[in-house]
């Protein structure tokens, strides 16, 4: 039955077994990666946060920085972004405003948060006349890149200036890719981008994985498009997928991670099973 269901199912074929993290002696500097797909509602924030979360589970400490004005990774762990004084728009744009200052604890001990609001779209236009515009996120982070292991940026559904600044400072790209025809059409012009930016700005940038995200192995639509990924960018595709759940929209309303929330679902073992891949890097 088991091989069956392999055959059927092109996620099932690629799965083996995750080596166990090895445990860390110290932390930092760390390893910076931008969440992005300029398609949205593929779950980038939700795999922000859960990836962090993971991550921790561990004992890595984790940054996210949300660089999304919709503020959905501050809503997504609880952290009303909407009535604080300082974001990461004021660490952007204030000279003397680090991101020490504006960063605040998550309910999950060894994950902090740099949260957003809607202040920050004005940044993308103020950021326009800036000396050095695509890189004002990357100084920011020198500050504490030696407190963490890993950054992890949200990215706004867009290849605006912002999610420029993303990649400029990030090591790695994880791109969230929903099992859907018009969301693989998609990732050419954010590869494209990531090419220009290699070139350009990050000569270190690389493609760290693409992320099956929101798959249901009941639909032959899902298991062609996730077939079409793994034959397009072959080992870069992550071996873990995300189920679709109903589990994940809950968990936003809780202000958790699925990690805390529901620690036992196949959700949860899901984001793990991607920690242990990010870690193997």
């Amino acid at each position: 039955m088991g091989a069956t269901a392999s055959k059927l199912d092109p996620a099932r074929a690629r799965q083996r077994k995750l080596p166990e993290p090895p445990p860390l002696t110290q932390h930092g500097p760390a390893r910076v990666i931008a969440m992005c797909n300029q398609k949205g509602g593929v779950g980038k924030t939700t795999s922000t946060i859960n990836l962090g979360a993971a991550l921790v589970e561990y004992g890595r400490k984790v940054l996210l920085v949300d660089l999304d004005p919709q503020g959905a990774l501050s809503v997504g762990l609880g952290v009303p972004s909407q009535q604080l004084d300082r974001t990461i728009y004021n660490a952007l744009m204030e000279q003397r405003t680090t991101l020490a200052d504006v960063r605040v604890p998550t309910d999950v001990p060894g994950l902090d948060l740099v949260p957003s609001n809607i202040d920050l779209s004005a940044a993308e236009v103020q950021l326009v006349s800036e000396v050095a515009r695509e890189q004002t996120l990357l100084r920011k982070l020198a500050d504490v890149r030696d407190e963490y292991d890993y950054v992890l940026i949200d990215c706004q559904p867009s290849l605006g200036l912002l999610t420029v600044n993303a990649l400029t400072a990030a090591h790695g790209v994880v791109i969230p890719l929903e099992c859907e025809f018009f969301s693989l059409r998609g990732v050419a012009l954010l590869v494209d981008t990531i090419d220009k930016v290699r070139e350009r700005l990050n000569p270190e940038l690389e493609i760290s994985g693409i992320l099956a995200t929101m798959y249901d192995t009941r639909t032959v639509h899902c298991r062609e498009v996730f077939s079409r990924v793994v034959e397009a960018f072959g080992d870069t595709v992550f071996q873990t997928v995300i189920q679709r759940t109903v589990r994940f929209p809950e968990t936003t309303v809780a202000g958790q991670p699925i990690t805390t929330w529901a620690p036992t679902s196949s959700g949860a073992a899901a984001y793990r099973d991607l920690a242990k891949e990010v870690i193997a890097l």
